[in-house]
């Protein structure tokens, strides 16, 4: 009798626990797992330029988390190949030349993922099956207590609906063993030979943390921070923090690649509070998972609609000072040189910075999401696009006031300019505070003025002492 085969065709789900598509009603006789990394992610996504959709960060981190996948899977009986190209072709090659029963493979939230599972449905042999299934998220389709095309159209109205109508399963383990492997390659190519740029490529030495792909740097993080750090306690002072290690949970950078499931942190959230009791900072991570899963859900629903309908213009000379941090706004070039040296910026930092783009620079927001999904190590399709979208007051919940004041955020955020200095050093020689934020002032010859000046601003040029603190 002929053994089945079946493969596992991964994306953003690099884990062996919680992971729908390890677990078998009826399981194969031999087993292949599959990452394909698309081409074209190498490639530039603006006309003219010559910067990759994916940057060095997330490449290197990328590539650590499939080296430890790997591990993980030849522990339990299995192993990983990783191919370059098309993902389309490579899956539906490997599935025709191994005659495979079954090619299994996640729903995910990206147009452009949505049209590789797509194709290959199409294009896969008469006796091979594609068997798409959820995970990652906090509910799957079924759970949810709406239809996806009834997606409440802005985030309070749907957490509302969620909290009161939805039950969230709990995580499920990691398999004991997997199918052994079938007569087919295995392994797949060093870092340098996909990118010697990325393969060279350090994170600043400045940064807070050093971030390590794989499912057991992600559990160590969040053992770390929910347990021995007792972050669900402290979370809501200090989610809004700029500098150190434990101001958030940094989950996210795991959760994109999925080296972590929304479950399982939700999870390990509620076996704290059961020892330490539930509050409204605890319950704000559990609430952050929910963006998540918002910002999930209407991407399934949007589709190519998320990216904008026009193509994306050529950057622009606002554009490139705002990227390379030359702006001469402290609070904005900061954050964009963390984000280019490190790779991860706080969402503070985020938001205040995408505003500054869009509204003050008046920079078609694409082009922040493109440099963004360059840059983060966290990137995520479905959330990058989202929030770029959000604060543009375009599609789901659109509204054309939400502006950030960097001025007055960052004399909120970051009251003695310790943010500023820490990747600004040539401010330390001012004194703490607003000085920092507005050099141009205190030291016209040394600092230029920025390179807008909204009207807005005029208000705020003034000591911080006499500054209205707010939080939006």
């Amino acid at each position: 009798m002929n053994s089945t085969i079946d493969i596992v065709w991964l994306q953003d789900d690099l884990r062996v626990a919680d992971n729908p598509l390890l677990r078998f009603s009826s399981r194969p006789d031999q087993l292949l797992c599959l990452y394909v990394l698309n081409q074209k992610w190498l490639e530039p996504a603006v006309e003219g330029e010559s910067t990759p959709r994916i940057g060095p960060a997330r490449l290197r981190f990328l590539w650590q988390s499939l080296m430890e996948l790997r591990g993980e899977l030849l522990q339990l009986g299995s192993d990983l190949l990783v191919r370059i190209g098309d993902p389309a072709e490579v899956v539906v090659h490997v599935a025709a030349s191994l005659d495979a029963r079954e090619v299994r493979v996640a729903k995910h939230p990206g147009f452009e993922e949505t049209r590789h599972i797509d194709a290959v449905s199409r294009a896969l042999p008469p006796t091979t099956t594609l068997k798409t299934l959820e995970g990652g998220c906090l509910l799957d389709s079924h759970e949810l207590p709406f239809e996806l095309e009834a997606l409440p159209e802005s985030f309070s109205a749907f957490r509302r609906c969620i909290e009161k109508n939805a039950t969230i399963p709990s995580a499920l383990p990691a398999p004991f063993t997997l199918p052994g492997w079938p007569e087919a390659p295995r392994g797949f190519p060093p870092l340098k030979a996909v990118c010697a740029q990325t393969a060279r490529w350090q994170p600043d030495e400045r940064q807070g943390m050093v971030y390590v792909g794989g499912e057991n740097a992600a559990h160590e993080r969040m053992q770390h921070y929910i347990c021995r750090q007792n972050g669900p306690a402290k979370y809501k002072k200090t989610r809004n923090g700029l500098l150190g290690t434990d101001f958030s949970t940094r989950l996210s950078t795991w959760l994109a690649r999925g080296c972590l499931s929304a479950r399982q942190v939700r999870d390990k959230v509620l076996a704290w509070e059961q020892a330490h009791g539930s509050d409204e900072s605890s319950q704000l991570i559990i609430f952050e998972l929910l963006w998540r899963e918002y910002f999930h859900l209407a991407a399934r629903l949007e589709g190519a609609r998320l990216f904008g309908q026009q193509a994306l213009p050529v950057p622009c000379q606002a554009f490139n000072v705002w990227r390379e941090g030359r702006t001469g706004v402290p609070f904005v070039d900061a954050a964009m040189i963390e984000l280019r040296q490190t790779g991860w910026i706080s969402n503070r930092a985020r938001q205040n910075a995408a505003s500054f783009l869009v509204k003050d620079l008046n920079v078609d927001w694409r082009l922040g999401a493109c440099w963004f999904e360059h840059c983060l190590i966290d990137y995520d399709v479905a959330n990058n696009w989202g929030n770029w979208r959000y604060i543009a007051g375009v599609g789901r919940d659109p509204r054309q006031d939400r502006y950030f004041n960097v001025l007055k955020q960052a004399s909120y955020y970051d009251p003695k300019g310790l943010y500023v200095a820490y990747w600004l050093p040539a401010l330390d020689s001012l004194p703490h505070g607003v000085e920092r934020h507005q050099p141009w002032r205190s030291a016209p010859a040394q600092f230029a003025k920025p390179y807008v000046m909204p009207e807005e601003w005029q208000r705020w040029l003034v000591p911080r002492s006499e500054l209205e603190e707010t939080d939006e």
